[in-house]
């Protein structure tokens, strides 16, 4: 298989209250997390919302790997685009205020900023807040970061900068599909290579983006239930952590694990593991009234955020993910897929596909 990459307001600071100290007691031990659903939701998907959009010198065939955030009323999306006037992997971005506008948003060509011409993929976004700068990580092979201080100007984005001096210790051979989120004290960068395993380097808060650790494995498995375009998000209102990750079956679909400690163990999440009863695939995915069901595949794509900084925070009562899929009837060499890109939400209606 050939390569390919894999919202809203800045979190107010949690409140703390002051109490007196309380006489010495036995200490209870604390509760396990609990994630507000127990098993994985039901999801209805819109239709394609942003597709590949050629000019006279992009002639693009697939767009993929979203990365979305809401800022300043607008949905900011950077995605991966395969050119085979260019024959590599290159990113675009647009904006829009309201999902209904995304079919119509203009695609702009990163390439077009000189600082990010050839293959560079596999985008993902986000506000650090230390730093007061947007971040854009992508993979070129190896991990790399841009800056900039303003998201929707493309042609701002600084010069590639390598997370690592060199390939380190512990990095698979085709290391993909990077991802940052921090808590308090740390920044992590997670990855995965296509061969059942996700990656973890991690590095000081203040160190960032300096000082990244030798990887090591987080979660393995088969080949094909760990397979690529992982994400890690704070699940709002609790202790716990949430990753998905892609897998391989008759399509493609997402598998899902938590954890109350980025640096900790990883569980898998009750009914949410196989291609049968997924965290999102097409057997738990049912398509908005008129719309027809236009790809099998519930592919690489991006959990939407209650927030757009480092500490990547999702609302579990209003799961959606921007994802990409393709015509169940289109095959042939995998950079020439025509995917494009579609929205699920969480389906409270309770019906089941």
């Amino acid at each position: 298989m050939l390569l390919a990459g894999s919202a809203l307001e800045l979190l107010a600071a949690e409140p703390t209250t002051h109490h007196p100290p309380a006489a010495p007691t036995t200490a209870a031990a604390p509760a396990a997390p609990k994630l507000p659903f127990a098993t994985a939701p039901q999801w209805k998907s819109t239709g394609v919302l942003i597709k590949p959009v050629s000019d006279e010198t992009h002639n693009i065939v697939s767009i993929k790997d979203p990365t979305v955030v809401r800022y300043n009323d607008l949905w900011h999306v950077y995605a991966t685009a395969y050119s085979t006037s260019a024959r590599t992997w290159s990113m675009v971005y647009l904006n829009f205020k309201d999902w209904s506008e995304a079919p119509n948003a203009k695609l702009h060509y990163i390439d077009q900023n000189p600082n990010l011409r050839g293959y560079h993929c596999a985008p993902h976004v986000f506000y650090f807040r230390p730093h007061k700068k947007w971040y854009l990580i992508f993979q070129s092979q190896q991990p790399q970061y841009t800056t900039t201080d303003d998201l929707s100007k493309p042609e701002t984005w600084s010069k590639p900068m390598d997370f690592f001096p060199t390939k380190p210790p512990g990095a698979p051979r085709l290391w993909i599909d990077y991802w940052v989120i921090c808590d308090d004290t740390h920044a992590y960068l997670f990855f995965t290579g296509d061969d059942g395993h996700m990656y973890r380097s991690q590095t000081k808060i203040e160190d960032f983006p300096k000082g990244m650790s030798n990887p090591e494995i987080a979660i393995q498995g088969p080949r094909n239930d760990v397979f690529e375009g992982s994400m890690t998000c704070k699940v709002k209102g609790t202790g716990t952590y949430l990753t998905l990750i892609e897998a391989i079956g008759p399509a493609r679909f997402y598998r899902a694990w938590i954890s109350d400690r980025l640096d900790g163990s990883w569980t898998p999440l009750p009914s949410a593991t196989t291609f049968q009863n997924p965290f999102a695939g097409i057997n738990n995915v049912t398509f908005e009234d008129g719309v027809k069901s236009w790809t099998r595949d519930i592919s690489h794509g991006e959990l939407i955020r209650d927030g757009y900084d480092e500490t990547m925070t999702i609302d579990p009562k209003n799961l959606q993910l921007l994802y990409q899929g393709r015509d169940p009837s289109s095959g042939g060499r995998y950079e020439l897929l025509p995917y494009q890109l579609g929205l699920l939400k969480m389906d409270v209606s309770g019906k089941k596909p």
